[in-house]
């Protein structure tokens, strides 16, 4: 198991040790086995994790307006991630059966986050699962984001793949951690206030709770927005950046966008 952690990460191999021990235990309930040996192993501790941090109102707003601005690929990618706290693994697994910009029942524009990259295509807690408004401004990115994805399609013909991921490379196949990470980097370049080496994608998930916060919306509120298993867990990230008044996400980030 610990010769495994460097290929797999440290949570790829908890998701690995949990399926092994319920089949085992249920290789136990038929007789086929005595023991869950899998119960003497635990695995190895990541290392500390840096402080998180957010992007301010004028520096979200400012690689916005310069990835927009170049027809960069990234822009849709940041904007949905910025406006709806979606992690980076369910961004990247994201596909256009589960947004609905134009919902048939009349209802508002809204996504389903039910899938990620982690293994077996699960969110990372039940709670994760969870359908979320759009602002208007991740509507617009999502239009944007299909015309490209149709513009390639035609170009590529057959050999486009029918992957139906809403976020993909040039050549249609599913986006890397590490090339979304690299890109992401290069769109920071030039904003004031910014080191670029000093920032990952799962930034703008935290830049969406502090555009929250500045939008008066309830911890509660925000927890269920991010799809947090508890409200603890939210305090104990975000809580000095939050202020409990009431509000929901996608009006918040209409306004802040607006």
């Amino acid at each position: 198991m610990h010769e495994l952690a460097p290929k797999l990460g440290r949570s790829a191999l908890k998701q690995v040790l949990s399926v092994l021990r319920r089949s085992i235990d249920r290789a136990m309930t038929l007789g086929l086995a005595e023991r869950n040996v899998t119960t003497l192993v635990q695995p190895p501790k990541g290392r500390a994790g840096r402080p998180s941090k957010s992007l301010t109102l004028d520096q979200a707003r400012a690689i916005l307006e310069s990835t927009h601005a170049r027809e960069h690929w990234m822009y849709p990618y940041i904007v949905v991630s910025l406006t709806t706290g979606i992690r980076t693994e369910e961004a990247r697994a994201l596909r256009w059966d589960h947004v609905h910009l134009k919902p048939e029942d009349g209802s508002a524009p809204h996504v389903w986050v039910w899938r990620s990259v982690r293994l077996g295509s699960d969110t990372k807690t039940p709670k994760s699962r969870r359908t979320l408004a759009l602002p208007s401004i991740a509507v617009r990115a999502f239009q944007r984001q299909w015309a490209w994805q149709d513009d390639r399609r035609r170009t590529m013909g057959e050999a486009w793949p029918l992957s139906g991921l809403v976020f993909t490379t040039g050549a249609g196949t599913a986006l890397r951690a590490d090339n979304v990470r690299r890109d992401f980097r290069i769109v920071l370049r030039g904003v004031p206030g910014i080191d670029p080496e000093e920032w990952t994608p799962r930034e703008l998930r935290h830049s969406f709770v502090s555009l929250l916060s500045a939008s008066d919306v309830p911890i509660e509120e925000v927890s269920r927005l991010v799809g947090h298993s508890d409200i603890a867990t939210t305090e104990n990230v975000y809580r000095h950046e939050l202020r409990p008044v009431i509000q929901t996400g996608a009006q918040a980030m209409d306004s802040v966008f607006s």
